[in-house]
């Protein structure tokens, strides 16, 4: 299972990197957002509240309990993009640039303002859902051939359900990403809620792309999205049962973490 580990409200009661993998029902988490980056902008996190990035080592306490999710076994990515943010990518060179920046700030590169400190991350996630649909190819293959170096880096993608995806549907169609975890919510033409036929017909044309594995994105409850939330039951009872035997299927993705009260491990045993 993966969730994403930060919430985007700014209000709200935090839960953090380290209590997300200690649930023990995630094998993946991203920390989310590096919204601020590309065309020649200074790149920032905003991790809603958990820390303060405009300050020197606001964020790096993060490290440790990245650590601690890594020695479980947990990957930890950091989601670049958002629902919210200003970025895009401007040429080719430009996502050289930034691949380059992610490689030295939050992967195994070196850099004295490591946002989050000395934890190496284990690769880069791209919830892109804005800006333009350019170059986002060009930045998964630079990230890639970093990972040729040494450490691997991994790459996921979070796209909307329709097929395919308008920002980043050319860059999963390099064969470079791991995990894809499709946002099967806020998108009624092809979630659950509007039949099992339009969810199926998703399904099976987001199977096709040359991905390692394809997760179900789902929201933990409710209130965490506009449209989209299956109950726990109807989970386990109809959609699971529908897709596992997908060859690709790779699991269930929450949005995210802080309103996961419960569903995760409601549903654990059956994903």
């Amino acid at each position: 299972m993966q969730a994403k580990s930060q919430s985007t409200g700014a209000k709200r009661q935090r839960r953090h990197v380290g209590e997300t993998c200690a649930t023990g029902n995630y094998h993946y988490v991203n920390i989310a957002f590096l919204p601020t980056f590309g065309n020649g902008q200074t790149p920032m996190i905003n991790l809603a509240g958990h820390c303060d990035p405009t300050i020197t080592n606001g964020c790096t306490h993060l490290s440790s309990q990245i650590k601690s999710c890594q020695a479980k076994g947990i990957k930890v990515m950091l989601s670049i993009g958002g629902g919210a943010g200003s970025y895009y990518l401007s040429s080719s060179q430009d996502a050289k640039q930034v691949a380059t920046y992610l490689f030295n700030n939050f992967l195994s590169g070196k850099s004295s303002s490591r946002p989050l400190g000395d934890a190496i991350l284990d690769g880069i996630d791209f919830d892109i859902e804005g800006g333009t649909n350019l170059y986002w190819d060009d930045l998964a293959r630079y990230l890639s051939n970093y990972g040729k170096r040494g450490r691997k880096v991994y790459l996921t993608a979070a796209p909307q359900c329709p097929f395919p995806d308008y920002y980043i549907g050319n860059a999963l169609q390099t064969g470079l990403f791991d995990y894809v975890w499709v946002q099967f919510y806020n998108n009624p033409p092809c979630q659950y809620s509007s039949g099992m036929d339009s969810f199926e017909k998703a399904w099976k044309d987001w199977n096709s792309i040359p991905a390692g594995e394809i997760f179900l994105g789902l929201p933990a409850s409710a209130q965490a999205a506009g449209t989209g939330f299956v109950p726990a039951g109807d989970l386990t009872s109809q959609v699971l049962p529908a897709i596992k035997g997908s060859a690709k299927y790779g699991g269930v993705m929450l949005w995210d973490k802080y309103h996961d009260t419960g569903y995760s491990s409601s549903i654990k045993k059956d994903v």
